[in-house]
């Protein structure tokens, strides 16, 4: 009890007592969860770069690369046919098997390899529409962020929880990878209109045990999503598109001059062999 000016008892609340451990607790827990779902939308966010730069790759360069091929093939058997020699021969037959099925050898010097196939045409597989952007913009990144910080199914310990928000972040996932900002506002609409959260309350018993388990948890899938974004970076695809990372739609463009420039290079050298 304490005395105002006075002198007259005056009654003042009990400051509530908060456990200094679980106080650093939450202090660490938050901080690594701030890196863990940037670690998450990083890595998600690669990854579907990657699949969306591949497919355009493909789609807007792959003529060309078939074109380079084929003018290789072409000054390989220009070449073949002024020498006549053994090792001259092989790499033009090398070289047109890039191209057409590999045929038989003997037919292949005969030049008859050509025959019997030309004007078939071969059934195709219906390719994916390519993306606008290979890289989804700040909003569906932002939009993205929060819900794997809300939603993520590893968030939860109950099996059918864990089922549920399995299901709903698989939505969110292709919503993401096609960059449709409205229907990630509507999940994230829906996710906050039925969020059962299962989280011990502060100042709890539990609080404390929960909060170390939570930390467990994120420092190893800290280490994992490092480990998964070293594999993405370092595949063939990934090693391509980080010769500009940022700016992977750019990137496309200065691949078709460098194409461009090789094929010109290669059409003059056939035109000197003829």
């Amino acid at each position: 009890m304490t005395t105002d000016r006075v002198g007259q008892p005056t009654s003042q609340a009990p400051v509530p007592w908060t456990d200094p451990e679980e106080a650093e607790l939450e202090a660490r827990v938050a901080h690594a969860e701030a890196e863990w779902v940037d670690a998450e939308v990083a890595v998600e966010t690669l990854r579907i770069e990657l699949d969306n730069f591949a497919l355009v790759h493909h789609q807007r360069l792959g003529p060309m690369y078939v074109r380079l091929d084929e003018l290789d093939a072409l000054i390989a058997e220009a070449r073949a046919a002024r020498s006549g020699d053994a090792d001259d021969l092989r790499r033009a037959y090398e070289a047109r098997s890039v191209l057409d099925p590999m045929p038989d050898l003997e037919s292949f010097f005969n030049g008859s390899a050509s025959e019997g196939a030309e004007g078939e045409e071969q059934p195709g597989v219906a390719m994916p529409q390519a993306p606008e952007r290979i890289r989804p913009d700040r909003e569906a990144q932002r939009l993205f962020r929060d819900l794997a910080r809300r939603a993520h199914p590893d968030l939860a310990q109950d099996p059918d929880e864990v089922t549920r928000r399995g299901e709903f972040i698989a939505r969110v996932n292709e919503a993401y990878a096609a960059g449709d900002v409205l229907t990630l506002e509507a999940l994230a609409r829906e996710w906050a209109e039925g969020d059962p959260s299962g989280v011990p309350a502060s100042g709890t018993p539990e609080r404390a045990a929960w909060l170390r388990q939570r930390l467990d948890w994120l420092e190893s899938r800290l280490r994992r999503l490092e480990q998964m974004r070293a594999e993405l970076a370092e595949g063939p695809m990934g090693q391509l598109l980080m010769l500009l990372p940022d700016e992977p739609d750019a990137l496309l463009e200065v691949l078709a001059e460098q194409l461009l420039a090789s094929v010109a290079q290669r059409q003059a050298e056939l035109e000197a062999l003829l």
